[in-house]
């Protein structure tokens, strides 16, 4: 199972927010780049990158760094925030980006989701965001009606390749994943599953690792690193 370290930027620094609110903002570094090359340097085989205000707004804010940060680092980047068409996924890929994340684009338009799963393949994957079972958007700010399972179902119907599952309501509070959220999404699809979330300890990874055989393939950490509560030689180890 894949470590994935999280590094969001916001205003040209590494932060993290509590559930996704940004009026409850840490800043964990000035220098995301350098930040990146110390994932990379430690183990990591793929950096999770999230423009915040991007995910806000509609469109990348970060452009800049982000190619700063893809040209910095030998390991493959996946960006999410405000990714919304396919000219601004492709343009994502160009300046370096591995793969772009679709999350609120394929709920507000499914036929754009279809257009970019199609035009891009393994470079897309779908952004499930869920509070309460019910996909949230434009940010985390606004909490849709539909189901995050039955969404999830619907995307991989138009092509999605792979998710990853995010639940709010325990990012960024270091609460442990919501193991049976997960299990119940990896059971419904049937494609590879990477979650995001609450990871705050090795029994978390080592809980997420034994739904492998369901399709997880990978899970994301954010604040656990930064806070050093878990090094991230620590959770690559309990993933083999």
């Amino acid at each position: 199972m894949e470590i994935i370290p999280a590094i969001d930027i916001m205003d040209g620094k590494c932060v993290r927010l509590l559930q996704g609110r940004f009026d409850q903002v840490t800043v964990f570094s000035d220098d995301p780049v350098d930040m990146a090359k110390r994932w990379a340097d430690q183990g990591a085989r793929r950096l999770h990158i999230v423009d915040l205000k991007g995910s806000k707004s509609g469109s990348p804010q970060e452009i800049d760094l982000v190619s700063k940060i893809a040209a910095a680092v030998n390991v493959p980047i996946q960006l999410g925030g405000g990714i919304r068409t396919i000219e601004t996924a492709q343009t994502m890929l160009k300046i370096g980006v591995d793969r772009v994340i679709i999350g609120t684009s394929a709920v507000l338009d499914p036929i754009i989701a279809e257009t970019i799963f199609e035009a891009l393949g393994e470079r897309a994957v779908l952004g499930v965001d869920a509070r309460d079972g019910r996909v949230a958007i434009k940010g985390w700010e606004e909490t849709t009606a539909e189901d995050a399972i039955d969404f999830a179902l619907r995307m991989q119907h138009l092509g999605a390749r792979r998710i990853i599952y995010t639940d709010i309501s325990r990012d960024g509070m270091l609460l442990g994943t919501n193991i049976s959220a997960i299990r119940r999404m990896a059971e419904a699809v049937n494609i590879p599953v990477i979650a995001s979330g609450g990871v705050s300890s090795v029994e978390d990874i080592r809980a997420l690792k034994e739904l492998e055989p369901m399709g997880i393939e990978g899970a994301i950490l954010g604040k656990v690193l930064y806070t050093g509560d878990l090094t991230l030689a620590e959770a690559i180890a309990a993933a083999l």
